[in-house]
């Protein structure tokens, strides 16, 4: 009997119902970290707040101008990093969902990507936890007038934070969007060199729109993005390589 049953496209109905379990189990995945996390939720507030708490003047603090802050917002802080523990799970989902119809050589390509993506995602959030949230909020609270006093609201600080953790985690993707363009032959490692003038002048328009309205922050994400960018024109010359073999063979 042949083997060319196995190799007929699946009904779209079947391919519905394996995407909607596959989502499921995302989401499954998430609540039950939530449900893990959430007796932490104010720990976790603490922990992400301090960057801003350790530099306040004394006799100062945080303040909630909201009835349900103290509890919305580290509801709120919870289920993102819920969803930021869950990335890599969830990422297994939908790669589980699209492996099937790619070939083997792309498969060989895309695991590495999946993996470094997850990871520079990580690696940016960090970035901005560790180094950038130190120095912009020492400069923030040194250049304020001496009679005001810095009463942080817990909701808008959140919302700050989150922004900067979505915009130093996406930038830190540069490298593999670039892969990608070059994989899909968008794009060559030559024609992304020659753009370099207007890739830096983007990452710094880009650091601008998402980072506070001064020069340090702006430059703390913009240069690294410029960096990351070399870092996916190099890579991005295996790719090619590589490409170009599989396409001989």
């Amino acid at each position: 009997m042949s083997d060319d049953t196995h190799d007929q496209p699946m009904p779209l109905v079947a391919h519905l119902t394996e995407l909607r379990d596959r989502l499921l189990r995302a989401l499954l995945a998430i609540l039950v970290v939530f449900i893990a996390l959430f007796p932490f939720a104010n720990e976790i507030y603490t922990f992400v707040s301090q960057p801003l708490r350790a530099l306040l003047p004394p006799g100062t603090s945080m303040i909630a101008t909201e009835v349900a802050s103290p509890f919305l917002t580290p509801f709120k802080l919870t289920l993102v990093a819920s969803i930021f523990v869950a990335i890599p799970y969830v990422l297994y989902q939908i790669w589980s969902f699209i492996a099937p119809g790619m070939y083997r050589h792309e498969k060989r390509l895309a695991i590495p990507l999946l993996a470094s993506s997850v990871l520079l995602f990580y690696a940016g959030a960090a970035f901005a936890y560790f180094v950038v949230f130190p120095l912009i909020f020492a400069f923030f609270t040194s250049v304020g007038p001496e009679d005001v006093a810095i009463m942080t609201d817990i909701n808008r600080y959140l919302d700050f934070v989150l922004k900067l953790f979505f915009a130093f985690g996406l930038a830190f993707e540069i490298p593999i969007a670039a892969v990608l363009l070059i994989w899909a032959g968008i794009t060559t490692p030559e024609d992304l060199a020659k753009k370099r003038p207007f890739i830096i002048v983007g990452c710094f328009i880009f650091g601008m729109l998402l980072t506070p309205p001064d020069i340090i922050s702006q430059s703390l994400l913009a240069i690294p993005m410029w960096m990351l960018f070399e870092v996916g024109v190099f890579f991005g010359r295996f790719v090619q390589k590589r490409g170009e073999n599989n396409g001989a063979e």
